[in-house]
C-alpha cells in the first residue's frame, strides 16, 4: 500500500546524568531531502546518520534534530591554565600603563581558555550506539504514521476513483447518440438550404459527412486508454508502497486521455462530464504529490 511523506518519529533515552532526545520529521518533496541538527561535538556523525535515514525513506523534506544534554560533573568545560595565566600576565603587563579592572567570566571567555571535555574512544562508541539505536525507534514511529496517513490517502485516491469511473462511463453511453444527432443536424440543414435551392443531394453524400464526422469526433480510444489508467493507479495504490512518480505519470496521463475526449466530443453534456473529471484529476494530482 502506498505511504505518505508526512510523519513524526522520536525516541529518547536517559543514562549517566545524560538526556538524549530524538526527533524526526518529514513533509512533502520531490526528492528525498534530509537535513541534520546535532550537538556541536556529534558532528562527524551526521554521513552515518545520513545512511540510515536513505534506507528507510525514499522521498520528503526529512529534519532529524537531536539534543543531548549532560547534567553531571564530566560535562564541565576544563580551564587551560597556561592560557589563562598568559592572559593574565598580558593583562599585569598592561595594567603598568592603563587601569585594568579584570573581569574573570570574561576571561573565562577568551579563546582558549576554556576546552570542551575529549571523549574516550569507549565513551564515543557507547554514544554512538544510543544514537543508532535512538534513530532506528524514531524512524520506526516515523514510517508507521507516513503508512497510516498513506492508508487514507489510498481510500481517498479510490473513492476519486470511483467518481472518475462513473463519469467515464455517462459519457461512453453518450458517446454513440452524438453522430446521430449530427446525421440528425446535418440532414435538416441539408434539406432546408437544396429546398430553398430547388436541388436535391444523394443520401450517400450525406452518410459520406457523416461517416467522416463519427470518424473525427471517435472517443473509444480515448476512454479504452483512460479506464486502462485508472486501473493502473488503482493497482499500484495498492501493492507498491513508493509509488509517488508512477501515481504522478498516471494521473497526467489521465489528464491528457481528458483533453483529448473534450477536445474531440462536440456534445455539451459530454463536455460537463469532462470537465467534472478533470476536476477530479486535478484533486488526485494534488493527492499524489503526499505520496512517497
Amino acid at each position: 500500500m502506498i505511504c505518505s511523506m508526512t510523519g513524526y518519529g522520536d525516541a529518547q533515552h536517559a543514562e549517566d546524568g545524560v538526556s538524549f532526545v530524538l526527533e524526526i520529521r518529514s513533509l512533502n518533496n520531490r526528492y528525498l531531502k534530509p537535513t541534520f541538527k546535532l550537538p556541536e561535538h556529534c558532528q562527524s556523525y551526521e554521513g552515518e546518520l545520513d545512511k540510515l535515514v536513505r534506507k528507510r525513506v525514499e522521498r520528503g523534506s526529512v529534519t532529524y534534530t537531536l539534543r543531548i544534554r549532560n547534567t553531571g560533573a564530566d560535562a564541565a568545560y576544563k580551564i587551560n591554565r597556561a592560557a589563562l595565566d598568559s592572559y593574565l600576565r598580558q593583562l599585569d603587563g598592561a595594567a603598568a600603563t592603563l587601569p585594568v579592572t579584570v573581569d574573570l567570566a570574561a576571561v573565562l571567555g577568551l579563546p582558549g581558555v576554556c576546552q570542551a571535555p575529549e571523549e574516550t574512544d569507549a565513551e564515543r562508541e557507547r554514544e554512538w550506539a544510543i544514537i543508532r539505536k535512538l534513530t532506528a525507534e524514531a524512524l520506526d514511529k516515523l514510517i508507521e504514521m507516513r503508512m497510516i496517513e498513506g492508508k487514507a490517502l489510498r481510500d481517498d485516491l479510490h473513492a476519486q476513483c470511483g467518481y472518475l469511473r462513473e463519469r467515464a462511463e455517462a459519457i461512453r453511453t453518450l458517446s454513440p447518440q452524438v453522430v446521430g444527432e449530427y446525421h440528425k443536424r446535418l440532414r435538416t440543414r441539408v434539406d432546408n438550404l437544396l429546398g430553398e435551392a430547388k436541388l436535391e443531394l444523394a443520401e450517400s453524400d450525406v452518410l459520406k459527412e457523416v461517416a467522416l464526422f463519427a470518424d473525427r469526433c471517435d472517443i473509444s480510444e480515448e476512454l479504452a486508454r483512460l479506464a486502462s489508467h485508472m486501473d493502473q493507479f488503482l493497482a499500484v495504490c495498492d501493492q507498491d508502497e513508493r509509488a509517488g512518480r508512477r501515481l504522478e505519470f498516471l494521473a497526467q496521463e489521465m489528464l491528457r486521455e481528458a483533453n483529448t475526449i473534450g477536445s474531440k466530443s462536440n456534445n455539451a453534456e459530454i463536455a460537463q462530464h469532462v470537465v467534472e473529471i478533470k476536476g477530479v484529476i486535478e484533486r488526485l494530482k494534488e493527492q499524489v504529490q503526499n505520496v512517497e
